[in-house]
């Protein structure tokens, strides 16, 4: 009797890690069906960035616009304006505090950092990561989204590890902490989230205002 006990208990765990697989598997794949499909993507966001060395924690908030092949814009309205701006080949922020815009070339690591277009990747989850629950044990948090623990294959300095939450009924990420390889992190939320909505091609343009003075200078830096 005691024996059958053993073999159904491990029947029951190879069952269940088997059930997890097939749910970790049913999330990815649906995820990467959204932003596979997904041309262009506007949404508000609310940031947390962490700096450990410096003990130092900020937060800001604004509106990002994304769209494919790798443009972007990310209006931050608080802790201070500031707009960063990439139509794929040239990277602008402006900022009106300094009455100064930076320009470079568009950095080839653009789509990983947090002022990148990550999102626009999330098409190629399993091409690009490891991919398995934060907590397997109990793959959704307080609000029933699934939270994946994301680790690069080719992690990038700004980019080491990336937890993302998963809204299940639209397959979309409601939130982001990506770590770069100091374990400072940058935790995002996303907010009345659009997609497919045909964004001009202008959005993606950085004209400096008058005035303004425009700093040349090497690939891109993130905010954080």
């Amino acid at each position: 009797m005691g024996g059958l006990r053993v073999a159904l208990a491990l029947l029951v765990g190879l069952f269940a890690d088997v059930a997890w697989a097939a749910t970790l598997d049913e999330v990815v794949a649906r995820l990467e069906a959204t932003y596979r499909e997904t041309r262009d993507l506007k949404a508000e966001f609310r940031q947390v960035a962490v700096n450990k060395a410096m003990n130092r924690t900020t937060q800001g908030e604004g509106t990002v616009w994304l769209k494919r092949p790798g443009k972007m814009r990310w209006e931050f309205r608080t802790p201070t304006p500031q707009t960063i701006v990439s139509d794929g080949k040239s990277f602008w922020v402006y900022t009106p505090e300094l009455n100064q815009v930076t320009i470079s070339e568009a950095p080839a690591t653009l789509g990983a950092g947090p002022a990148g277009s990550f999102l626009m990747g999330m098409g190629r989850l399993r091409e690009e990561f490891t991919i398995r629950f934060l907590n397997p044990a109990n793959p959704t948090d307080a609000s029933g989204h699934a939270v994946l623990d994301l680790r690069p294959k080719k992690p990038e300095p700004t980019m080491a590890r990336l937890v993302v939450t998963v809204d299940p009924a639209r397959s979309l990420i409601r939130s982001a902490v990506i770590y770069d390889v100091l374990e400072n992190t940058v935790t995002l939320r996303f907010t009345a989230i659009e997609l497919n909505s045909g964004l001009p091609e202008g959005r993606f343009a950085f004209t400096p205002p008058p005035g303004v003075a425009v700093v040349p200078l090497g690939p891109g830096l993130f905010r954080q």
